[in-house]
């Protein structure tokens, strides 16, 4: 919960079409506003700040901690969501804090014991994913986050779980055919990425003494953009 003595943290989330960006403090959420899916995150992320910050009646200098959604996910969003925090937080002490996309799509599950797989497409037949165990307080990460395809994930996870996001609908079928129908799916949009979900993880961290200089931070991409893949003739990774 909230507590008088945590700081007020704006979250940003840029890693799939579904940008959004929330204010909290501590883990209590005050408010979060969505974009519109579909436009790019150029064009709204600011837009939506300003909103949300106007909603909350405060500005940018109220904001005492800063998080965002750090990867793996779409390389252009995941730079201007970025860009953008580090525009925020230029010439203010207030830490920022890195969180990984996976671990807060994970969170979008509804209460369970299912060890939750969150998936996001990677292109080519294959998906961003981990996998955690849901538990009180901090969950225990079962996979090592990386791409995958469909066989290559299969023989890592358990017959009975919950994939959880967009890459639904490049794995979930497969998985069902690999695992049998113990795989349950929460695609978009109640499996989508939410910048509650980032803030509230970066809160814990922050709890935890977390964090440092927006400046330092850089995208966890997981595996090289395409067009770098092409210039220097290495495959994808």
């Amino acid at each position: 919960m909230g507590s008088p003595a945590a700081p007020l943290l704006l979250a940003l989330e840029t890693a799939t079409p579904s940008t959004s960006a929330a204010l909290l403090r501590g883990e209590e959420l005050l408010a979060e506003a969505h974009g519109e899916d579909g436009r790019p995150t150029a064009e709204v992320l600011l837009p939506l700040v300003d909103a949300l910050l106007a909603r909350a009646g405060v500005g940018i200098e109220a904001v005492g901690a800063f998080a965002v959604s750090i990867g793996p996910g779409s390389f252009t969003s995941l730079r201007v969501g970025l860009a953008t925090l580090k525009g925020l937080a230029f010439g203010s002490a207030a830490p920022a804090l890195a969180v990984s996309t996976l671990a807060a799509l994970a969170r979008c599950a509804p209460e369970g014991r299912l060890p939750v797989v969150p998936v996001l497409d990677a292109r080519r037949g294959e998906v961003y994913a981990g996998a955690w165990q849901p538990a009180p307080g901090e969950w225990e990460a079962l996979l090592e986050e990386g791409v995958y395809g469909p066989r290559e994930l299969a023989a890592r996870l358990p017959p009975r779980c919950l994939l959880v996001g967009e890459g639904v609908s490049v794995c979930g079928a497969p998985l069902r055919e690999l695992l049998g129908p113990g795989v349950e799916l929460l695609p978009p949009p109640e499996g989508s990425p939410r910048a509650r979900h980032v803030g509230r993880l970066a809160a814990r961290a922050l709890a935890r003494g977390e964090g440092g200089d927006a400046a330092a931070l850089v995208p966890r991409y997981l595996r090289r953009a395409e067009a770098e893949a092409l210039r220097t003739g290495l495959r994808f990774e």
